[in-house]
């Protein structure tokens, strides 16, 4: 399926159906060119990045499945997403990944002079992540940091962040609250916030290193999430062996039917 960008005639958007969830097929170029160049015009926009627990989350949540559908941009994050465009008709569709993501674009933004804001985690997090960035992009503007607290914000506490990010002059925020609040928090946002939001998950962390991260080789064979089993299996075995055979189910179903579809049209 092809549609165009919100609000944007100039590209065309190559994005397919998985589950609740429809999720754009392009390339690690595409994705920084296109934040880029937003960020660059100050839009309001905001990029989702979807795995597993994403898409069949928004089969299961209206509210959910709204804010991914309304995204200026959804990025298969997870290898299984990833594979799943490839069985759709993308057969060079790698993983679009948050913690990469964000640090693939402050190479740009470092390059372009675009100022940065970083909003979600915690004030520890955010202090050591402002270290390590100083020191990889010494170039990089970051015109500031906020850990909300985990209580939903008053409305006066609301509309007093959105003023100070806006007055910040950044032209991208990182969003680091966690799925699906960050997805939720950025729907309800988009047209407050004069800048380019991003939902990047544990990206702040596993870059300040308070989460060690999975060594490269299992990222690049599909295999973090079993890292992180390793490292979480109280937290993390249920909800992976629920959500991935949830996934497992429906995309196979998914599957059926399209080539079902396609047989019918030959008859």
């Amino acid at each position: 399926m092809q549609s165009l960008l919100p609000r944007d005639r100039s590209m065309v958007r190559n994005s397919q159906p998985i589950l609740g969830a429809t999720v754009d097929a392009l390339s690690w170029d595409q994705a920084i060119r296109q934040i880029a160049t937003w960020s660059a015009a100050r839009e309001s926009r905001y990029i989702c990045l979807c795995n597993v627990h994403s898409v069949v989350t928004a089969s299961q949540d209206p509210e959910f499945r709204t804010a991914i559908q309304e995204a200026d941009l959804c990025a298969p994050d997870g290898a299984p997403v990833a594979w799943a465009l490839r069985q759709l008709g993308f057969p060079s569709q790698q993983r679009i990944n948050g913690p990469d993501l964000m640090w693939k674009y402050l190479h740009e933004a470092s390059r372009l002079g675009q100022k940065v804001f970083f909003y979600g985690s915690t004030d520890a997090t955010l202090a050591r992540l402002r270290i390590i960035l100083a020191v990889q992009f010494p170039d990089l503007i970051v015109v500031g940091t906020y850990s909300p607290p985990f209580r939903p914000l008053t409305p006066k506490e609301d509309r007093k962040e959105i003023d100070k990010i806006n007055r910040s002059g950044a032209s991208t925020i990182f969003v680091s609250l966690g799925c699906p609040k960050q997805e939720k928090w950025m729907f309800a946002h988009r047209s407050q916030i004069h800048a380019v939001l991003i939902g990047v998950g544990a990206a702040f962390d596993y870059h300040a290193g308070t989460i060690k991260r999975a060594p490269l080789w299992m990222q690049r064979h599909g295999l973090e999430w079993l890292y992180r089993l390793g490292a979480e299996p109280r937290r993390l075995f249920r909800r992976y062996a629920i959500t991935n055979t949830l996934f497992i189910i429906g995309f196979s179903k998914q599957i059926m039917l399209r080539a079902l579809g396609k047989f019918r049209s030959r008859v």
